[in-house]
């Protein structure tokens, strides 16, 4: 069993997407997860179990998944006790070194040994697993989608539509999956949609508002509900095409109507994708489909905690 580090944590060197556990940011969302549940008041475990007792719990999955959110575990307990005003005692993390973020597992294997205070682990338990239940949800979810196009050139990517306050989370479990991941938020790119383009006075005024106020080199990506408002955005300089809620065939004609440009650009479809057509939109050729329902709609992981003495 290795142990899992409580500061940082990195999947496969295939992906260079990395978690700092640490960070400011992952240690508001555990506190505050911790927070919620009043979890160094748990009265439950205050009066039935004697303060210095020990014990090890193990993390089971119960059903196949893909893992993500390991590294949350040792953090947690460490929070714990900056919470509780405690020294933290000694204790254990571990895991098999074939278990690690992005990795497939299955029903009855363990994820994680923790070896702790009894009182601190049964306080912890429920934070635990909705952090990991949620995330490996999220990576499962996402894996089935990506396994879908499996083939094809399109990258599957999520969306802004997470839990408010745990966006940087999700968007970790999507690339455990095997996703991309788009804007962190509205600040990391300019993606015109249908209300700006109403408030601005349709695409050609929004794409010159949008070249002439830019900063930086952000490309100007803007979404378009048909052929026709293709052709205007291509007409007034979009760098990069949302096509929204299209037809398969229309997305088709999109992708052709492009390879025809002098200049490469990224297309994107999006809106009522789901595991039943994705692969018919991958198959025109587009660059990225956005999928909401990888952080609105996953289904939590089945996953449990078991405590014997030590």
């Amino acid at each position: 069993m290795a142990p899992i580090s409580a500061t940082s944590y990195q999947l496969p060197a295939t992906d260079l997407f990395f978690m700092d556990w640490n960070s400011r940011r992952i240690t508001a969302i555990i506190e505050n997860a911790l927070l919620e549940d009043r979890a160094t008041r748990d009265a439950t475990s205050y009066a039935c179990i004697e303060p210095n007792q020990r014990a090890t719990a193990t993390v089971i999955a119960k059903q196949d998944c893909i893992l993500a959110g390991v590294g949350c575990v040792p953090r947690i307990l460490e929070a714990y006790a900056t919470l509780d005003g405690a020294v933290v005692s000694h204790y254990e993390v571990t895991s098999h070194p074939e278990i690690f973020d992005g990795v497939r597992l299955h029903p009855g294997q363990a994820v994680a040994v923790i070896r702790h205070n009894a009182r601190v682990i049964l306080s912890c338990e429920r934070v635990i697993l909705n952090f990991l239940q949620r995330l490996s949800g999220i990576a499962t979810l996402t894996r089935q989608f990506v396994d879908a196009v499996s083939g094809t050139k399109a990258r599957v990517l999520d969306t802004r539509k997470t839990i408010p306050g745990l966006r940087v989370l999700d968007k970790y479990a999507v690339r455990c999956g095997g996703g991309q991941n788009h804007r962190l938020d509205l600040s990391d790119g300019i993606l015109i949609k249908n209300n700006h383009i109403a408030l601005a006075g349709g695409i050609v005024s929004v794409l010159d508002r949008a070249h002439r106020n830019r900063r930086g080199s952000q490309p100007i990506e803007i979404e378009v509900r048909n052929l026709a408002e293709l052709e205007e955005a291509l007409d007034h300089g979009a760098e990069a095409i949302l096509l929204d809620n299209m037809s398969v065939g229309d997305v088709n004609k999109a992708v052709e109507r492009c390879s025809r440009l002098d200049r490469r650009l990224p297309l994107e479809c999006s809106g009522g994708i789901v595991l039943e057509n994705i692969r018919s939109y991958a198959e025109t050729g587009v660059d990225f489909i956005s999928v909401g329902a990888l952080t609105h709609s996953a289904k939590a992981v089945d996953m449990s905690l078991r405590v014997v003495p030590a």
